[in-house]
């Protein structure tokens, strides 16, 4: 089990070997999250992403391309459900986290940083969003190490700071 920590921050600016992007399906950079590492990973990820990812992924699945600028080598890309749109089976929201434990064990990742997957723009509930993010990861069968939750909010920080004890 990896050791899960939760941060307010920026993910764009962890020092880990791999970022997870909640991204839209498309994979061709979107706003929030998305869009904050297009724009500071730079056309490399980008490119990657059209190269990689030619039909985009599938809710609860993820892959991976290069960081570009980023501090990280890698950004773990994944597409969580939109709660807002109906998309409300948690499994998919489990998946996401799964699915890109994964991705980092086939690339070797010690440290990974992950936002809040679907809590933003897609409108999944914030309890349910940091209950779910701690228990897959907790659960999850990995090799990664280290697990950064990153708040880009001090509410959502302190709301994850408390549930993880």
């Amino acid at each position: 089990m990896p050791t899960i920590t939760a941060v307010h921050g920026d993910i764009t600016r962890q020092n880990v070997d791999a970022i997870v992007n909640a991204a839209n399906s498309a994979m061709r950079g979107g706003g929030g999250v998305d869009g904050a590492i297009h724009r500071a990973g730079g056309p490399d990820v980008l490119q990657d992403c059209i190269r990689r990812f030619p039909d985009g992924l599938a809710t609860g699945d993820a892959g991976w391309t290069t960081a570009g600028n980023l501090p990280a080598r890698w950004v773990v890309h994944t597409v969580g459900p939109n709660y807002n749109a109906g998309q409300r089976d948690r499994a998919l929201l489990e998946s996401c986290y799964r699915r890109s434990l994964q991705v980092a064990d086939e690339l070797g990742a010690a440290a990974i940083a992950f936002p809040l997957i679907s809590a933003g723009i897609y409108g999944w509930p914030k309890d349910d969003a940091i209950a779910t993010a701690i228990d897959t990861i907790a659960g999850a069968e990995t090799n990664v190490a280290a697990v950064t939750i990153v708040a880009f909010d001090i509410t959502t920080f302190e709301a994850m700071r408390a549930n993880l004890g």
